[in-house]
């Protein structure tokens, strides 16, 4: 088998098509929520934190040659960790929402028999230990 031949083969599957379509709908969602982090819901959580930007938030740790100072930024890892969580919650309910449309509605639990048949029911295993 020829190289070319079996690369075709590999790039025909399923599973790869599939994976490249959901690799191209993830990044493209992936747009989608961060505008919304960045967008909406980072002005409120601002609001909520009297205007604070985790992303500035660092220490000076020393001045390199130029004597220009070195910081260790430790806001922006917070940003990112608040970032994630959002990121994350949002999917977690997109997901759950896409899987409460794919599942069919659960089926009620059978009613108990009518009064009747569980007397009729007693009456025959009653006759038949006789």
């Amino acid at each position: 088998m020829s190289f070319t031949t079996e690369f075709k083969e590999f790039a025909m599957r399923g599973n790869v098509i599939d994976l490249a379509v959901g690799i191209v709908i993830g990044a493209a969602f992936g747009k989608i929520v961060s505008s919304l982090v960045e967008a909406v819901i980072m002005p409120v959580v601002g609001i909520l934190t009297a205007g604070n930007d985790f992303s500035k938030l660092a220490v000076q740790i020393g001045q390199n040659a130029k004597g220009e100072p070195l910081l260790l930024k430790y806001g922006a890892f917070i940003q990112s960790i608040v970032d994630f969580v959002i990121i994350a919650f949002v999917l977690f309910v997109a997901i759950r929402a896409i899987n409460r449309l794919k599942k069919p509605p659960v089926a009620a639990a059978p009613s108990a028999p009518p009064r009747q048949e569980i007397l009729l029911v007693e009456i025959r295993d009653l006759l038949a230990k006789r």
